[in-house]
């Protein structure tokens, strides 16, 4: 049996402590430019909206907590707020945010949100950043539903997330068709998208677009998806392409579907043009009344895996890439059924496999900041993995104690010399649990 203690142990330290309510980091970008902070949220247990939804950030070494966002009277259906991320390069976050109209009757929703953005330095002080437009004729630039999972790029230019159509879902309502499918977009801060104001559109800050083409029944066999998300940007400023030049990217999971008719998700990737303000060959930008918004002339959708054929097809948790851009990472079974982490290069290729574990890897892909380890989560504790040629059993570590409520979340300060995860407390009576955050340094060997 492998073992899962670990090899030199350095104490975790739990930073967040209040028992009344979750300090939720969602597995996203949490750490400020300078490493002091980390942000969050404050979700309840089943993920949804808490009565009074906020941001928080707290400071990893004197555990000193500061608001960022408070939603007064929140109530239950919404507006909330939550999955916050911070930028790489400025004091700055972004988080989903539902519409300020939320009710019971008409509550938050996947395709009733947007991406707020809050400068540190002005709490409570929302930047709305995707404009969303569901009066026709629709505006270029903006969306017509809900974004989620924001994503900065290494660079700070570029936002990513997925996305819900609120046009398409009530199409859906009225026809009975599938229509509701989730996909892929990315913002950049090109310049302000103003729409008409009523109760249900949002002006942007950012022009936002979608990159990925999902339609309702692909072609079986074919590389048509009808689902895209698990997404991440490609490297810190993207992946060098055959001619030399860097190209910004964002890898993704895509539900094909095989010969068979059966749903299968492969790994994609997604080439974005530097300008997203040009139609390309499928549509508007802004879309139409009985289809999405359509990506920008540039664009470049393609496939890297072919599972469909394997013994145990799919694959599964976020893409993951490292931070030169060369390496993504991602979890698909092996030929024994075990759930283990899997590498392939942008521009395609075979497959490798990374890991060798008795059990499944249970996800929370995460690359070391050197680009040269990929550190999960397996048997109840987070792992760090080498890449490499020499033996499995050499090549990964123990970074925390065995628990049998594992850990979540784990996410690398910038320099690698600190992770955070969450981890559930019990109250002092044990009849109660919330989710805290920890930190733990991390020695990096010679």
């Amino acid at each position: 049996m492998q073992s899962c203690q670990p090899e030199k142990e350095i104490e975790e330290k739990q930073i967040t402590h209040d028992l009344t309510y979750n300090h939720d980091l969602d597995n996203n970008d949490n750490f400020s430019p300078d490493g002091e902070w980390l942000v969050y949220d404050t979700r309840t247990d089943d993920g949804g909206i808490a009565e009074s939804a906020r941001i928080e950030k707290v400071n990893i070494r004197t555990g000193e907590v500061k608001v960022l966002f408070d939603i007064k009277n929140n109530g239950t259906w919404g507006p909330g707020a939550g999955a916050v991320s911070y930028s790489p390069k400025e004091n700055a976050v972004v988080f989903i945010h539902g519409l300020e109209n939320s009710t019971q009757e008409n509550p938050y929703q996947q395709w009733r949100r947007t991406g707020v953005i809050i400068d540190d330095s002005k709490p409570n002080v929302p930047i709305y950043m995707d404009a969303r437009d569901i009066t026709f004729p629709f505006t270029p630039g903006a969306l017509r539903g809900g974004t989620h999972r924001h994503e900065w790029s290494g660079d700070g230019q570029w936002i990513g997330f997925t996305y819900n159509d609120a046009i398409l879902k009530s199409l859906e309502d009225v026809t009975g068709i599938k229509r509701n499918l989730r996909t892929i977009g990315v913002s950049k801060k090109i310049s302000p998208v103003i729409v008409d104001k009523n109760s249900e559109n949002v002006s942007g800050q950012w022009f936002s677009a979608l990159v990925v083409r999902v339609v309702p029944e692909p072609k079986p066999g074919s590389d048509e998806i009808s689902h895209a998300a698990s997404d991440s940007w490609i490297g810190t400023n993207g992946y060098q392409r055959q001619d030399g030049k860097m190209q910004i990217a964002r890898a993704f999971l895509g539900t094909v579907t095989d010969k068979n008719g059966k749903q299968i998700p492969e790994v994609f990737v997604v080439d974005i043009p530097d300008t997203i303000t040009q139609p390309g060959e499928y549509g508007p930008l802004e879309g139409t009344q009985t289809d999405f918004p359509m990506p920008p002339k540039g664009t470049m959708q393609r496939r890297l895996t072919y599972t469909a054929d394997n013994k145990y097809p799919g694959c599964s948790g976020i893409v993951r890439s490292s931070p030169d851009g060369s390496t993504l990472a991602f979890l698909a079974k092996d030929e024994k059924g075990i759930e283990q982490v899997f590498l392939i290069g942008p521009t395609g290729g075979k497959p490798t496999q990374l890991t060798e574990h008795e059990s499944d890897v249970s996800g929370n892909l995460r690359w070391h900041p050197d680009g040269k380890q990929v550190s999960y989560i397996w048997n109840g504790s987070i792992l760090l993995c080498k890449t490499g040629n020499t033996p499995f059993r050499q090549r990964f570590k123990t970074l925390t104690r065995e628990t049998k409520v594992a850990p979540t979340n784990v996410v690398w300060a910038h320099d690698g010399k600190t992770f955070a995860f969450n981890r559930a407390v019990k109250s002092p009576d044990g009849k109660t649990s919330t989710v805290q955050i920890f930190i733990k340094n991390y020695e990096a060997e010679d």
